[in-house]
């Protein structure tokens, strides 16, 4: 069969309502890929610029990147296997892409003695940076705006000079300006918490930490080791005739040494109520801290901090604590942990217990990349239950808190073991489960086994079963609460449109308008410089994030286009006019339009900009 043009295809849409895997859209909507790009562009001047820098046009053909070639089908031919037989497929992965540092958006910064006011530089003359202020100021970027959101909120910009907006609070001899009454409103309120300190940091790199109830239940692990050994031992010179006696010992010896290691529990951990409860997915890049705080205002329960690497944790990288920071505004938080091993994991999770505020602590059973899968972590764990089995309850004996799992169906497409293992996780102590209704070799191919999700929440009460997959409307969380599960958590779903939560709680579709989409987009631009910085790498760390979050936005079509509603996740959106400039350019797969949003609200991008999302821009996931 011949494959269709894009204006063949879009013929053929106006007909025939919609092609197979593509949304319906009212004819009138709808048009061609070259259309669509030469309207885009030609308003671009008249429309779009005016909500951000119109000096920025020059800039922004400069960063524009082509638009990347649909995701192919991967033929396993024997053709192409001799062909290249040796040559994996790394179909969609997109790791050509470009990417540049922050630290090389500024030249030179100014020294950190003069932005806090330090009689003298701690490095003298070998310092690297600006002390001259008036010289800095000629060579310091242009402001993005007139309006400094963290001096506006907080009554003082923690940048000073080096603020993007700086000109909002510096006077004309540079000298920084404060509101006294918004600072005396703030002064000791703990906004953002679980930063790392300095002297945790320091400790963990000199490995000089304590772990008193980790140590006491490795040493009963080396026990159990050590009488397993004997055992074997012993069942290798026994006669052969009583077998029976050898297979039940270790079994024996297994539940008694498990049963002393649950009596060392000193305290009765903390409760949470999980019951019909909109939990919004632990995401990768995508889920920070700004992201999480729209989705709370939409109307989220449940908030979780981005998969963190125990080992990294231990270590005291500053990059990986910064995922377990948690806003003031996320009332019901907990943590994900990543991790193949007994000793790392249980010392991580004694770790948080001692040193952050979190309402409970999730392990990722659920990742599917081949980093994470390959060392035995993520869904590897699902195969390895007695390393399992000693993590849990090791976490469990360590925290004070509640501990949860989140899981697939299994590792192979057709063979599940989620049923298997969830009678293990209530013996095991596991507070909540969470089970993502498709294997680890499916990926976000087919749509969730919602049957199979309602089948397992039977077997796993009376502890709460959460379900996730495929939920991108009220009636798509309807359905799932019909299964019988304790709650929804929402991954892609939150991503496409955070207002999903309050389209649930208020059973509605919602025809959210372009300019409301702007708004949201400028709250999450406002809490990314509050969280990553006002100065210039602050405000090209917020761009890139924004930049991910528009890659999966761009898949959401507005209610009052679609000829069906509601809009189905496996869908993919045709190329169409929105009912005005700003709705279509949202529409736009391209990632050059999504720098144009971006500049909108965040200024013109740097000359060396460069972005690619982690996913082909207009593949759909």
């Amino acid at each position: 069969m011949e494959e269709k043009t894009g204006e063949e295809s879009a013929a053929t849409n106006t007909t025939n309502a919609a092609v197979k895997g593509e949304a319906y859209i009212k004819p009138q909507f709808l048009t061609t890929k070259a259309a669509f790009h030469e309207f885009v562009d030609s308003n671009w001047k008249s429309n779009g610029a005016k909500g951000g820098n119109e000096d920025s046009n020059e800039d922004t053909e400069a960063t524009t990147v082509e638009e990347p070639e649909a995701k192919k089908p991967k033929l396993d031919t024997d053709d192409n296997k001799s062909e290249k037989p040796d040559k994996k497929q790394w179909r969609g992965q997109n790791k050509s892409r470009p990417h540049t540092k922050p630290t090389t958006y500024d030249e030179k910064r100014l020294c950190l003695s003069v932005l806090k006011d330090d009689k003298q530089c701690h490095y003298g003359e070998k310092c690297h940076f600006y002390h001259d202020v008036a010289e800095y100021m000629k060579t310091k970027p242009a402001d993005i705006g007139d309006k400094c959101y963290l001096y506006d909120t907080f009554g003082k910009c923690p940048y000073t000079l080096s603020c993007r907006f700086a000109m909002a609070h510096t006077t004309a001899d540079f000298k920084t300006m404060e509101k006294t009454d918004l600072v005396k409103e703030f002064e000791g309120r703990n906004v953002v918490k679980n930063s790392l300190s300095k002297d945790l940091q320091i400790s963990l790199r000199k490995r000089s930490v304590k772990f008193p109830k980790s140590d006491e239940y490795l040493k009963a692990l080396a026990k159990q080791k050590e009488k397993r050994e004997q055992q074997e031992n012993g069942a290798k010179n026994a006669s052969p005739d009583p077998v029976e006696e050898v297979q039940q010992a270790p079994t024996e010896m297994e539940s008694q040494v498990n049963t002393d290691i649950i009596r060392l529990r000193p305290c009765e951990k903390k409760q949470v109520d999980f019951k019909d409860k909109l939990y919004l997915a632990p995401l990768t890049t995508c889920g920070n801290l700004p992201f999480r705080r729209i989705c709370k205002r939409f109307g989220a329960d449940i908030t979780c901090g981005e998969m963190a690497m125990c080992t990294n944790l231990l270590q005291g990288q500053q990059s990986e604590w910064a995922l377990l920071k948690r806003h003031e505004c996320e009332d019901v938080f907990g943590v994900q942990l990543e991790g193949c091993f007994p000793d790392t994991m249980t010392r991580c999770a004694e770790l948080i217990n001692n040193n952050i505020e979190v309402d409970f602590v999730d392990i990722n059973s659920g990742c599917p990349i081949d980093l994470v899968y390959k060392k035995g972590g993520g869904c590897g764990l699902m195969t390895r239950t007695r390393k399992f089995e000693q993590i849990i309850r090791g976490m469990n004996y360590a925290l004070d808190v509640p501990l949860t799992v989140k899981i697939r169906t299994g590792v192979q497409e057709k063979c599940n073991i989620a049923h298997k293992l969830i009678p293990e996780f209530k013996q095991w102590g596991v507070s909540m489960i969470t089970l993502h209704g498709r294997s680890r070799e499916q990926r976000y191919t087919k749509l969730a086994d919602w049957d199979y999700i309602s089948s397992c929440a039977e077997l796993a009460s009376p502890i709460p079963l959460f379900g996730n997959g495929d939920i991108l409307s009220y009636e798509d969380a309807m359905k799932a609460r019909e299964t019988g599960v304790s709650g929804i958590m929402i991954a892609r779903g939150a991503l496409i449109k955070p207002w999903i939560f309050t389209e649930i709680k208020e059973s509605r579709h919602w025809d959210i308008s372009s300019s409301e989409r702007l708004d949201i987009l400028r709250d999450f631009s406002n809490y990314g410089l509050e969280h990553w910085g006002s100065d210039t790498r602050g405000v090209e760390k917020t761009r890139t994030f924004m930049l991910e979050w528009l890659s999966f936005m761009c898949r959401y079509i507005p209610v009052g286009l679609l000829e069906r509603v509601p809009q189905k996740i496996n869908e993919r959106p045709p190329y169409y006019m929105g009912r005005d400039y700003l709705e279509s350019l949202m529409a736009s797969q391209n990632v050059g339009d999504w720098v144009r949003i971006s500049e909108m609200l965040l200024g013109p991008v740097p000359k060396n900009f460069k972005f690619l999302p982690k996913h082909k821009a207009n593949a759909y996931k």
